[in-house]
């Protein structure tokens, strides 16, 4: 499950769900992709948030940012520099909606390069501690298949899904989709990235999802 890829592992080495995305159970997500920006960057771009009602102020900041600590947050969220080169660049956005509606159009109109850039940036995770022997093991071998046949980490957004169901969706997702050819796979992986940058960003300017936790991706 690539999620919020933050990681502190080498490339190929999945890291701990809990520090990518929520842990079954948690409602919480703290996720970002391994092409993190250094906390002065961030820091600079972006507020500490924890409530929704810091979305203007986090807003604001993102908007009066220098270029370089702007990229470096929105690179959390996604890991091609076109995409977040474009997005800072159209800076200031008047509204969040205007922001997101901007990352989903960068999104969607990524080149070959930028999404192979964007999927190479991302870590499939490993499962929380606690989680059953059998469910490691099992998730380990259904990873290791999908990359063999595509070659990046396997990418879903579970955002909406109740931490209690994230794993189930995860396994049963990974086993569906191992059976796209691979152009199929690649669309799908592409709206899945999509759906996590815009969760990402969200989450980075400071909205909260409908449980006032933070929008969940995986």
């Amino acid at each position: 499950m690539a999620g919020d890829s933050t990681a502190g592992t080498p490339k190929r080495r999945p890291p701990a769900l809990a520090a990518r995305a929520a842990t079954p159970g948690s409602g919480t997500g703290t996720a970002r992709p391994r092409h993190a920006p250094s906390e002065s960057a961030r820091a600079r771009a972006i507020p500490a948030q924890g409530h929704a009602g810091h979305a203007l102020e986090g807003l604001v900041r993102f908007n009066a940012a220098p270029a370089a600590a702007a990229e470096a947050a929105l690179l959390a969220c996604c890991g091609s520099r076109g995409w977040a080169r474009l997005i800072a660049a159209h800076r200031p956005y008047p509204t969040l909606d205007a922001l997101l509606a901007a990352a989903d159009e960068a999104s969607y109109d990524l080149s070959g390069a930028d999404l192979d850039e964007a999927l190479a940036d991302e870590a499939s995770a490993g499962l929380p501690p606690g989680t059953p022997t059998a469910a490691h093991t099992a998730w380990e071998a259904a990873h290791a298949r999908y990359e063999s046949r595509f070659h990046h980490a396997f990418v879903i957004c579970l955002e909406g899904h109740r931490p209690e169901e994230q794993l189930n969706q995860a396994l049963s997702a990974i086993h569906l989709r191992m059976s796209h050819p691979p152009e199929k796979e690649r669309v799908i992986a592409a709206d899945e990235l999509r759906r996590l940058a815009r969760a990402r960003l969200s989450r980075l300017i400071g909205r909260t999802g409908p449980s006032g936790s933070p929008s969940v991706p995986v």
